[in-house]
């Protein structure tokens, strides 16, 4: 395993994933979305980086969903042991790959190569899950005869303090030379186009990506 891969292989072991610390209220709410933009476009085959708990891969299994999961945890007991900087699969092989708060565990350096890989194993979309500490208010009302109104109000100053690695994340959007430009950008730099992305109103530490590769490179 090359020094970079070594760096992806996360510090904590399989009972970080198993704890009641780790399984918050609002990342139930992380995991419908993981589901749901997944079963959105109607999957032949799908791959999921990082198994984590298992469960959005049970959910989608249980539902007649063909899913593979990876990861480098061979503790965890994913299908298949492997790194996202070399999936071990041929291009094009997947309708849709996510990829769920795993980016992060590994140098920002690196984050390119594994979006090149998690594109070229995929046949049209892929979807990310990153961690975002930018400040911003939420704001709900719910009014008779009309949907719920949800929407962030980004803080008018936010200050970006500097990400110092703790074991687990190299990096976070809303973090010191980590802006959501910056990472929107570095996306459209490999000719991904961003159909959305969106903060999970009930756990706003979780922005989602939808990518979508351009006819020229599907």
């Amino acid at each position: 395993m090359s020094s970079n891969q070594s760096n992806y292989k996360l510090a904590e072991n399989e009972h970080h994933y198993f704890n009641t610390a780790y399984d918050v209220k609002g990342r139930f709410s992380s995991y419908w979305h993981q589901i749901n933009e997944i079963i959105k476009v109607r999957p032949t085959k799908v791959l999921e980086i990082g198994i984590g708990t298992g469960f959005v891969t049970r959910y989608l299994k249980e539902r007649g969903v063909d899913i593979i999961n990876i990861d480098v945890m061979h503790s965890l007991k994913p299908d298949i042991a492997a790194s996202v900087l070399a999936l071990p699969f041929s291009s094009e092989i997947f309708s849709i790959v996510g990829c769920y708060e795993v980016l992060e565990h590994i140098p920002y350096e690196d984050f390119t190569t594994a979006l090149e890989e998690l594109a070229r194993v995929s046949r049209k979309h892929v979807v990310l899950s990153l961690p975002d500490v930018t400040t911003a208010y939420r704001f709900f009302a719910e009014l008779p005869r009309m949907k719920p109104i949800k929407k962030f109000i980004p803080h008018p100053f936010h200050r970006s303090s500097v990400h110092i690695y703790d074991g687990h994340h190299h990096w976070e959007i809303g973090k010191k030379y980590y802006s959501l430009r910056k990472i929107k950008t570095d996306i459209g730099k490999l000719g991904l186009k961003i159909i959305k992305s969106y903060r999970v109103f009930e756990f706003p530490y979780h922005r989602f990506f939808l990518l979508q590769k351009p006819k020229s490179i599907q």
